[in-house]
């Protein structure tokens, strides 16, 4: 089969089952089982052997790996419910580099950090100003 075939294979069977709620699931424990049936897959596409890193395979494909489709999948979360989440200037009064930053709710339980809304707030604090400033534009 061509290439081609293979990859809409991939994402008319793998990919739908593997991005399907992503979101609740790809911060979990067995995510990592689930990167590497993603990248036997890869291997398999490519014929490529057991050893060989998919890294590159990866972008020659043009798919996101479990990891990185969580990070997006979290990140389109929190862009289309902006609205939810206040920033560090709506709780504190003080200028700081990190005013615009979203505020990042005090906890001890593990579980919550865990949560989609925790994660998305960290992934996004992370991202680099220009980033932030195109959050506002759906695109």
């Amino acid at each position: 089969m061509s290439l081609d075939v293979l990859r809409s294979t991939y994402f008319s069977y793998a990919h739908s089952i593997i991005s399907y709620g992503i979101i609740f699931w790809g911060n979990s424990s067995h995510s990592e089982e689930t990167f590497k049936v993603q990248k036997r897959i890869i291997r398999i596409i490519m014929n490529l052997s057991k050893n060989v890193s998919c890294q590159q395979p990866f972008k020659e494909l043009n798919i996101l790996p479990v990891p990185s489709q969580y990070v997006r999948s979290v990140l389109l979360f929190l862009t289309k419910n902006k609205d939810q989440f206040m920033t560090n200037s709506q709780m504190h009064k003080v200028t700081t580099r990190q005013t615009f930053d979203l505020y990042i709710p005090a906890t001890n339980l593990t579980i919550y950090r865990k949560d989609v809304y925790y994660q998305g707030i960290k992934i996004y604090n992370h991202l680099p100003k220009t980033i932030k400033d195109l959050s506002g534009d759906k695109k």
